[in-house]
């Protein structure tokens, strides 16, 4: 059965305790970032993969974007760093920035989409970075809502799309609805959505390095 953990009543410990329960045990939790609501599975585990596949509705091929806890983390995902990623993580990280690098060998294809890529974010919003602290692995980020509808803005609106689909809610009022800008850095650093982040303070923050 499907529960509401609300950061603001039940006290940010016991809700995000509850959270980080439910996704070792390969459940789905909706969850708050800076930017948007995202439905949180265990990034390593295959089977719960799929449940967010099918829960959103994605077809199939589509990168799964995901939150790490802390920089160290990105070494679960990565193959490698370019020295361009590396100072954006230095400008943008903790933040919506969303970076695209080369996967490493036995990132799951679900979260690949097989693209050989994979995209992480380090979010600056508490327990968006909590959870996968807590976890000790990343987790999905993709936003709360099936293709095709609107991301919700507060947990209720999570909560109508998916029910006792979803086995934990963490409320985290009503956020901003800006989603996190998307960049490829595997070379020379592409703009893939536009967000929270904008394009001239990325250039600028790539410009002044060189």
């Amino acid at each position: 059965m499907a529960h509401s953990s609300s950061v603001p009543g039940a006290g940010v410990g016991q809700s995000l305790t509850e959270a980080v329960h439910t996704l070792a045990q390969g459940g789905a939790v909706v969850y708050p970032t800076e930017t948007l609501y995202g439905l949180g599975v265990d990034a390593s585990n295959t089977a719960a993969l799929q449940r967010l596949v099918a829960l959103k509705g994605r077809e199939p091929g589509k990168p799964i974007l995901v939150l790490i806890g802390d920089v160290t983390m990105l070494g679960q995902l990565a193959a490698d760093v370019p020295s361009a990623a590396r100072r954006l993580m230095r400008r943008f990280w903790p933040g919506p920035l969303t970076i695209v690098l080369r996967a490493r060998s036995g990132v799951s294809p679900v979260l690949t989409g097989g693209s050989g890529t994979i995209g992480v974010r380090l979010s600056s919003h508490r327990t968006a970075r909590t959870l996968p602290l807590r976890l000790g692995r990343p987790i999905t980020a993709p936003s709360a809502n099936p293709c095709g509808e609107a991301p919700p803005r507060c947990v209720e609106e999570a909560r109508r799309y998916f029910g006792g689909a979803v086995d934990c809610y963490v409320d985290g009022g009503v956020l901003q609805g800006v989603p996190s800008t998307v960049v490829d850095a595997r070379g020379v650093v592409q703009i893939l959505r536009h967000g929270a982040v904008s394009a001239a303070d990325i250039h600028a923050t790539l410009s002044d390095a060189e």
